[in-house]
C-alpha cells in the first residue's frame, strides 16, 4: 500500500503540474507562438507525472487507485486540451 505521504505529496505535484500547464496554455492562447519552449515543457511535465501515477497505482490499495485514476482523467485532460491547440 501506498503511504499517505507519499500519495499527498504526488498529488500535489499533479495539481502544481496542472497549474503550470494551465498557465501555458492560456498565455500560448494569448500569444500563439512566443512561448513554444514553455507550452512543449508543460507537455512534458504531464507526460512525466502521468507516468508517475501509473507507477504509485502498482502500490496502492483499492481508494487510493480510485483517487490516482481521477487524477489522471484531469491530467490527460490538459494533455488533450494542449494537443488539440495546434500551433
Amino acid at each position: 500500500m501506498a503511504t499517505r505521504d507519499s500519495m499527498s505529496d504526488l498529488l500535489q505535484r499533479c495539481n502544481d503540474v496542472i497549474n503550470f500547464a494551465e498557465q501555458q496554455y492560456e498565455a500560448a492562447r494569448r500569444q500563439e507562438h512566443f512561448n513554444d519552449t514553455e507550452y512543449t515543457d508543460a507537455q512534458m511535465q504531464l507526460e512525466n507525472i502521468y507516468n508517475d501515477l501509473h507507477t504509485m497505482d502498482r502500490s496502492a490499495n483499492q481508494q487510493q487507485r480510485e483517487e490516482l485514476h481521477r487524477m489522471r482523467l484531469l491530467i490527460e485532460q490538459m494533455q488533450n486540451q494542449m494537443t488539440l491547440r495546434l500551433h
